[in-house]
């Protein structure tokens, strides 16, 4: 049985249809990437999944119709990164993370037990928080703040994560960092990961399988080489990706 399954997904405002007819899944220690142009509809899709926005169709999880559950057992099964984090309050770096944990807690004033220290350390470990964890979050830059929000994330422990561009603030150190980290949590066991993506690199790089969206709908989908053929990004972005992206690297040889 698939981790997820989503079944003929339809989102429309008003007339006007963002996503039309998109099904996939994803299954256990794969990582998914929604490849697309801007505007494609992958960030809706998304939203739909996590149950932000209204939908037509079926997201299910491991069989059962996520639609009528409650949050904290939403929580407790699938993680969400969004692009851009709003903050206005002064909570520092550790309890932004330690918040991860209140899926798992008995109660709101719960104070956590050894598991959920345990869960924050690795969480600011893996993200190279540490020296910062005491700071305020109004301090930080977008990249830094990205990584709390993701360190949030990995001290949720969920068995799905779900990210939408999970390095887009973030410079190249820790983008190869990050990645690989997601990398490794999807290998675990009981893991899944999809992900938004706009760097066919990163796909290439980092995904094992691709769902491609075009105007709303899947032009492919599958493994992500033979997603990310030429023909098929011809069709999605209406020009020849292959060409270009060679002599971009043409740039970088001696």
């Amino acid at each position: 049985m698939n981790m997820l399954e989503v079944k003929n997904l339809l989102v429309r405002y008003g007339d006007l249809t963002i996503v039309n007819d998109v099904s996939f899944s994803v299954a256990e220690n794969q990582w998914v990437m929604l490849v697309g142009p801007n505007g494609a509809g992958k960030s809706t899709i998304v939203a739909a999944i996590s149950q932000g926005i209204p939908y037509q169709g079926q997201v299910c999880f491991e069989g059962e119709n996520i639609a009528s559950w409650k949050p904290v057992h939403l929580a407790r099964n699938i993680g969400i990164l969004s692009q851009q984090h709003y903050v206005s309050y002064a909570f520092r770096v550790e309890d932004v993370v330690r918040l991860g944990r209140y899926a798992h807690s008995s109660g709101l004033f719960s104070s956590g037990d050894d598991e959920d220290q345990r869960m924050v350390e690795e969480a600011l470990e893996m993200t190279g928080l540490k020296p910062m964890r005491r700071q305020t979050i109004t301090t930080l830059s977008g990249g830094e703040l990205q990584r709390v929000f993701l360190a949030q994330i990995f001290a949720q422990n969920p068995r799905l994560l779900i990210l939408d561009e999970p390095t887009n603030h973030l410079d190249l150190v820790y983008q190869k960092q990050v990645f690989g980290l997601i990398q490794d949590w999807a290998r675990q066991p009981g893991k899944a990961v999809l992900s938004v993506v706009h760097d066919l690199n990163l796909v290439k790089s980092y995904g094992s399988d691709a769902v491609l969206i075009h105007r709303g709908k899947s032009v492919a989908q599958g493994n992500a080489a033979q997603v990310l053929t030429r023909e098929h990004l011809q069709e999605a972005y209406d020009m020849d990706v292959y060409q270009w992206m060679n002599d971009l690297l043409q740039q970088w040889q001696e």
